[in-house]
């Protein structure tokens, strides 16, 4: 091989070895650099063309995934219940309209009933791009989401349109699945939808408090107003309000929530303005309008209330619950008659209100707390004709006919005595207890055969009787003592199942075996009263008082409950017991005398509880039942007073003011013509009897004598009994008519003094 040629074959090696040596002269050039030329760690991951790939495939999944949800997820085609709540329609029993009412108080009204600067008010603070979104403002529902998935209480960042499909198809609850239901919804609503069209729905379909459901009710409920008459000032209130209407209504909002809500109103203008919509200058020549102190709803004002309280209570009772009730719908027509109830309520005001003054709370306090309620039934149907609930909605939130935190007092002694007759009961000495039956009416005297000691005191701790006297005086007169041992007589258990069977409710705190049960110590309401005395006056039908005469519904069926049943008690019984309380009204010394009128027949009885925190009148003819009663209660605390010193008078019983308002509202409806009589055929009054000393148990150290025994003189009726005047001595008066032997109380010891009891 030539020279040239080696040369040229060392060349071509060289070139070959060429690359391998420039890398390694670099990196050992590189190497103090510190420098490899190579990608170590997380930089090998993150390459800007893995970024972007990555991006771009979640992009891509994003809009696979957001097309999927929009097309999984159906607009739906029918509202929720809340957003179709419709009001109830009450009537009278002449099927008059008394009131309009429901959960709802909403009346849908069209765009253009919505002043424009109103309109933008709501938009200024809830959706600014409202006209320009698409339904959904992405940033903000996604702001939304996350802080909801954090626990961070309402999502927020919805636009009116979200907030409008959320009122109109969702429900209010906070879920994940429901915020995203809402966002997809909401973007086909824009699409199908006018802007216009949306915004009244949601305008319509807010709350805004006060019971209040869309923008008409809430001009009406805050300032007075129908919507179309609204101001700017006052349309930005309620734009502020809707965000915490229990919090930021001015009439009852707090120092704090005062101060949130006019950070609201203030933004409100201040955006307006930031959206061309309003003039600066004129922005600062705006004030906050303060809103009306809140009122009952439309249709409910005076006792027009309480009635609607009663109807959907007695429609709970029967099966159609609350939130049926409020979900609208239904035109229900009550027994109510209106020429009664309105001589109800004059009643009321001419014999009691009338002579109150609620306004000197030094001089005459107790006429502060002075509450009445009253209840009247037609004895023969189970209908109420008229229902007194109290002063209104406003004073009172709960009627006092339906309240059941006061006892009846002496107005359950005939019931007492409807037991005894019933249930062929005797007394100590094993004589039948009936209308003539003699007991002792000592004041304060020990009950005999009871495990539970019980020696009441009689009003004004007097005495009746020689010391005898008769059930049907005792009844004239209310007399304590005696019923304290004839509940004994009966036991207590054998009243109270007849009680119930009557129509009186077991509810707690009943007492079940004392003899104190004989004074009305249980708790009562006017109506179930009325229901005792009105199955009395029908002879011993069970009557259940009730002041629905229908109720429809398009959707929902309801029948009433009969309101007259089977025999309670026999009719001898019952005739019997009114017999008896006739004697309370026509007797000269009853406790009843004040309703006496030449214009009636009438039977009642009265009823003052311990400390005379209630007192009771319940009388009926042989038309009419009527309860009226009247509580002491505190204004402030609420708790039981003395209704003693009302009207500036003294003690305020069953025979004061209760007695005077059922006497002027019976004339009033009764209106003195042809009325009906008493057929008391079956009435039994039993022998007349005459004490006997030798008959009577000698009294031991714990108590003393019992009831004495019966004679077999001819029955007597009750105008004819024996009508002892009763005395604050110690002894006892003397009879006007058929005179009996005197007995002594000599050796009977002095109990030890009760606590005050009811005692008329």
């Amino acid at each position: 091989m030539g020279r040239a040629e080696v040369r040229k074959a060392q060349q071509q090696r060289g070139a070959r070895r060429a690359p391998s040596g420039r890398a390694k002269g670099t990196e050992e050039s590189g190497s103090g650099s510190g420098s490899t030329g190579k990608r170590t760690g997380i930089r090998r991951f993150f390459t800007w063309k893995k970024v972007v790939g990555t991006f771009l495939g979640l992009t891509l999944l994003f809009m696979a995934a957001a097309i999927i949800l929009y097309f999984s997820v159906n607009e739906p085609t029918d509202p929720n219940a809340q957003a179709t709540l419709q009001s109830n329609t009450y009537q009278y029993s002449d099927g008059s309209i008394m009131a309009r009412t429901g959960a709802t108080n909403r009346e849908i009204v069209p765009i253009d009933k919505i002043p424009p600067d109103v309109r933008t008010a709501f938009i200024a603070i809830e959706n600014k791009s409202f006209y320009k979104d698409g339904g959904i403002d992405v940033m903000g529902v996604a702001r939304g989401v996350f802080n909801t998935l954090r626990g961070k209480g309402t999502a927020g960042g919805s636009t009116i349109t979200q907030q409008y499909v959320k009122n109109y198809y969702l429900t209010q609850d906070q879920s994940p699945t429901r915020k995203i239901r809402e966002m997809v919804i909401a973007i086909k609503v824009d699409q199908r939808m006018e802007k216009d069209d949306i915004l009244v729905g949601y305008l319509n379909t807010n709350f805004y408090g006060r019971n209040a459901y869309g923008i008409q009710a809430a001009a009406q409920a805050y300032y007075g107003v129908d919507a179309d008459k609204l101001t700017l000032e006052q349309g930005a209130y309620l734009a502020a309000v809707i965000q915490a209407p229990s919090q930021y209504d001015w009439a009852t909002a707090g120092p704090n929530g005062k101060r949130l809500v006019m950070i609201r109103f203030n933004a409100v203008l201040d955006n307006m303005v930031e959206m061309g919509k309003l003039d600066e200058a004129k922005r600062k020549t705006l004030a906050f309008q303060e809103p009306i102190k809140p009122k009952p709803r439309p249709g409910m004002d005076g006792q027009k209330g309480y009635l609607v309280q009663a109807a959907n209570d007695e429609l709970d009772k029967q099966g159609i619950k609350a939130d049926q009730i409020t979900a609208g719908g239904w035109n229900i027509t009550l027994n109510i008659d209106k020429a009664k109830q309105a001589a109800l309520e004059k009643a009321v005001q001419d014999e009691l209100e009338s002579k109150l003054d609620r306004k000197d709370t030094k001089g005459r306090p107790q006429d502060q707390s002075v509450q009445a309620g009253a209840t009247s039934v037609d004895a023969k149907t189970g209908a109420i004709v008229a229902m007194y609930g109290g002063q209104g909605l406003e004073q009172k939130d709960q009627s006092n006919a339906l309240r059941t935190d006061y006892q009846p007092g002496s107005t359950f002694k005939p019931i007492v005595l409807a037991s005894a007759l019933e249930n062929g009961s005797k007394t100590q000495d094993g004589k039948p207890i009936t209308p003539n039956t003699l007991y002792d009416g000592t004041s304060k005297r020990q009950v005999v055969g009871s495990k539970i000691p019980f020696n009441p005191q009689n009003q004004d701790n007097k005495n009746f009787g020689d010391p005898m006297i008769s059930i049907q005086e005792a009844t004239n007169y209310s007399v304590n003592s005696v019923y304290a041992q004839m509940i004994v007589d009966v036991k207590p258990p054998a009243v109270k199942k007849t009680a119930l069977a009557l129509g009186m409710q077991d509810r707690d705190g009943w007492p079940e075996d004392k003899p104190a049960m004989a004074l009305g110590t249980m708790s009562a309401n006017t109506v179930e009263m009325a229901g005792v005395y009105a199955t009395l006056d029908n002879h011993g039908k069970k009557v259940r008082p009730t002041i629905i005469k229908k109720a429809e519904h398009k959707d929902l069926k309801f029948t009433p409950e009969p309101a007259v049943g089977s025999q309670a008690i026999s009719r001898k019984t019952a005739d019997t017991v009114t017999k008896v309380l006739t004697g309370v009204v026509n007797d000269e010394g009853g406790s009843g005398n004040k309703v006496r009128s030449g214009s009636y027949e009438a039977a009642g009885k009265t009823g003052t509880t311990e400390s005379n925190v209630a007192g009771w009148f319940t009388g009926y003819t042989p038309e009419l039942v009527t309860v009226v009663a009247m509580f002491g209660e505190d204004p402030t605390t609420h708790n039981q007073v003395t209704l003693t010193g009302t009207a500036g008078l003294g003690r305020a019983g069953g025979s004061s003011f209760p007695a005077s308002i059922w006497k002027a509202y019976t004339l009033a409806v009764l209106k003195g013509g042809d009325t009906d009589t008493f057929d008391l055929k079956e009435a039994e009054m039993g022998a007349v009897q005459t004490p006997s000393r030798s008959a009577s148990p000698t009294p031991s150290a714990s108590a003393s004598s019992s009831a004495p025994a019966a004679s077999s003189s001819a029955p007597q009726s009750p105008t004819t009994s024996p009508s002892p005047t009763p005395t604050k001595s110690g002894t006892s008066p003397t009879p006007t008519t058929s005179p009996s032997p005197t007995a002594t109380k000599t050796g009977v010891p002095k109990p030890p003094d009760p606590p005050l009891v009811p005692e008329r």
